[in-house]
């Protein structure tokens, strides 16, 4: 049993409200110490100290998880920190746990006496062979900390004039089951990058504002300026408005805000528990100069690694990559939220399904995702419906919800099925064949037809520009969304399908199951040979998810609505995903390439030439005016867009994987050149090695240059000629 399972979770006897406790342990070394660990975890978020100094550099410990099942743990080496006399200090914010997530709904499960509480095992190993165990219990002190405010949605308030005092009081036992404790499973949340102020604005209305020139999650560092008992207030925002002025309506009840009272002497200071989604911040109370090289701006989020690179010979388009990069940075912050900065930042399992294949190509996440979906798995209803959050907090008591959007739910087949094509890890595959074969069993027991997905609600084409709905439930709406829940069906039971192949299960029975799907589907929703709503998004399900035998057809059909729109499209979150592709997998690669290279509303690069530095929620979050789409819901970093990236890698690039040999064992590469762009590179450092693919143009004549690791193979194919290779480095000119 690991140390920490034998030690007790403990609070603060007293309610602090939303002040920060610190709890502390003093304790005397016995001898010269050979090792010393900590182990630690929270209801809330932690920063621990030995004698004054930081353990660590993980931010926002101990992460977010179904913490009514999984609450991670971690353990720090602590040997080089421990004196003769000794305290161990550890401070706690509200976190994911206290704060009352998400505007529309609450967390059940938070501790009951709404305050953070704190569980931790220190073990010191001595030269002597003696070993000394401190664990939380009662005789261990808390007080109220100087952070008379930390929340995840609201900020900090800091009070410069006690830092460091402590009137140490009594703690009580929280009895909560210690057997929820698990091992650090995700990527450590760090500081991963710091960036300069660029530029010091007065905007119309005489504020100060200052642009870091990115839009980032993290937090900012500053030397406070002012007297004793001064207030400092500075908030954060992602855009100014279109008069020039800092805009924060978009956050809704989030006032993502810090506070500091100035004390005798100020310090470096930056926020303890909280975070931020901001490109701006606004100095609303400010004593003394203003130097911007006063402030830093620290990016946080899972420390991933990076994998996919791309470029190529248009600015504008390499813009668009860098939003997809930073949408993802800012976004992948322990689970894959949808948003970091209004009163939401949630892990959306939708957005999650449809940007999974970019995100294993921009980083290696397979470590990130097995741990959200253990989480999904954990939170997986008993029918088998999966909620539309991971972990889930959109529901008011256990018995509520109990259904699953389509594409959204689905995330439970498709992400651990692509985790699988780009790493190659069998035994998780096995892991998670049960959860998707729930989901899918599912899907096939719910609502009143067997080959369909026509339970409850259904979040379908989210965003689309369509006009056939507009998230109501209507007759037409209704009927819409079945059709294209059909679609997300018919693709996880293909995946559950193949994944018990390569698990050696017997799929019959969902073989079966496939081929009435799509027998239903023809019969109830082909009229006259059509689809019954001529939407690009309902042609590219009908192609994509292989509702259609004449592919040909309906491609051609897709391919004429798009240009009818001035090659513009109309795709939500679904059909976004899968546009791209479904087009060059049917002899379309031009019309892809003409939505890409797209500039006016609604395009990628719409955004860009608007001035974007992350990915939209909406087409037009800014409208050409400069106006905004709307303040209830308008996220300027919302990543699911930018699952074009992952066309650019495989149709731009070529770099492909092999469903039949994943992990990049063998490699398909297969780039698609247009003459509009002159030139492409990109790498991907998959399991099997680096990968490299480029090509540029010389008159008409393309050359090619192909990097393919030692012990991998690879099928080139370039045009009408293919090539089977091994390792090295392949030059050709066509």
């Amino acid at each position: 049993m690991s140390l920490i399972k034998k030690a007790d979770f403990i609070v603060s006897k007293k309610d602090y409200g939303k002040i920060c406790p610190s709890f502390a342990k003093e304790f005397t070394a016995k001898g010269k110490v050979k090792k010393a660990t900590l182990q630690a975890s929270a209801f809330g978020v932690y920063n621990a100290y030995v004698n004054g100094n930081r353990v660590g550099d993980y931010i926002l410990a101990p992460g977010w998880t179904a913490y009514q099942s999984r609450l991670q743990y971690q353990t720090y080496d602590i040997t080089g920190l421990i004196a003769e006399k000794n305290i161990i200090e550890i401070n706690l914010g509200w976190g994911w746990a206290v704060n009352n997530l998400a505007h529309f709904g609450k967390i059940p499960w938070k501790p009951h006496a709404n305050q953070p509480v704190l569980i931790a095992a220190v073990e010191i190993e001595y030269e002597n062979g003696d070993v000394d165990t401190i664990l939380t219990d009662n005789s261990w002190k808390v007080s109220m900390s100087e952070l008379l405010m930390s929340q995840i949605y609201d900020g900090e308030i800091v009070d410069g004039r006690i830092i460091g005092e402590r009137n140490w009081e009594e703690v009580k036992i929280f009895p909560y089951p210690r057997d929820i404790l698990i091992e650090q499973e995700g990527e450590i949340i760090r500081e991963i990058e710091c960036l300069d102020a660029k530029k010091i604005i007065t905007t119309p209305k005489g504020e100060t504002v200052i642009d870091f020139g990115q839009e980032i999650t993290g937090y900012i560092e500053f030397t406070p300026m002012g007297k004793y008992g001064d207030i400092i207030e500075i908030d954060h925002a992602e855009v100014l408005d279109a008069k020039g002025n800092f805009y924060t309506e978009n956050l809704r009840s989030a006032k993502a805000q810090i506070t500091y009272i100035c004390g005798e002497e100020n310090k470096k200071y930056k926020p303890n528990h909280t975070f931020f989604g901001f490109r701006y911040i606004r100095l609303t109370k400010w004593s003394g100069e203003v130097d911007k090289a006063n402030f830093k701006a620290i990016s946080v989020h899972s420390d991933m690694k990076r994998t996919g690179y791309f470029e190529c010979s248009d600015p504008m388009v390499n813009q668009l990559y860098s939003n997809v990069i930073w949408g993802q940075r800012d976004n992948f912050l322990d689970v894959p939220t949808d948003c970091p900065q209004r009163d939401e930042r949630l892990g959306w399992t939708g957005d999650a399904n449809v940007f999974f294949k970019t995100a294993a190509i921009n980083y290696d996440v397979e470590r990130f995702f097995k741990k959200w979906l253990r989480d999904l798995r954990a939170e997986q209803f008993y029918n088998g419906a999966v909620p539309c959050v991971i972990p889930n907090v959109l529901r008011d008591n256990p018995t509520d919800d109990f259904f699953s959007s389509s594409y959204w739910g689905d995330a439970s087949c498709v992400i651990p099925w692509e985790m699988y094509l780009a790493y190659g890890d069998k035994e998780f595959l096995k892991d998670q064949y049960f959860s998707m074969q729930r989901y899918v069993d599912y899907m096939r027991n719910s609502g009143e037809c067997e080959f369909l997905h026509d339970d409850f609600y259904h979040y379908s084409d989210w965003l689309a520009l369509d006009g056939v709905y507009d998230c109501e439930e209507n007759d037409i709406d209704k009927d819409y969304k079945i059709i294209l829940a059909t679609g997300a069906y018919a693709g996880s039971v293909d995946i559950l399908i193949k994944a018990g192949k390569v698990l050696g299960v017997d799929v019959s029975e969902y073989e079966k199951l496939h081929e009435n799907i799509v027998k239903t589907y023809n019969e109830r929703f082909i009229i006259d040979g059509d689809v019954k709503y001529k939407t690009q998004t309902m042609y590219v399900v009908a192609i994509h998810f292989g509702l259609v035998k004449d592919k040909a057809l309906y491609a051609k059909r897709l391919a004429d609505l798009i240009k009818a729109n001035g090659n513009r499209l109309t795709t939500g979150f679904v059909g976004t995903a899968y546009l791209m592709q479904t087009l060059t997998e049917n002899g379309y690669t031009d019309v892809a390439y003409s939505l890409l290279l797209q500039q006016e509303f609604p395009s990628w690069l719409f955004s860009v030439r608007m001035g974007a530095t992350t990915i939209w929620e909406h087409w037009d979050s800014i409208r050409e005016d400069g106006t905004m789409w709307s303040t209830e819901m308008n996220s300027f970093n919302h990543y699911a867009y930018g699952a074009v990236a992952s066309w650019m890698y495989s149709t731009m690039a070529g770099i492909n994987y092999d469903e039949s040999n994943p992990a990049y064992k063998h490699i398909i590469i297969k780039p698609e050149p247009d003459k509009r762009i002159g030139w492409v590179k990109a790498s991907l450092d998959s399991r099997s090695g680096l990968i490299k693919s480029a090509w540029k143009y010389d008159g008409d004549k393309v050359t090619y240059n192909i990097s393919i690791p030692d012990g991998a193979t690879a099928t080139i194919i370039l045009g009408d000629d293919t090539y089977e290779v091994s390792g090295g480095d392949y030059e050709y000119t066509k």
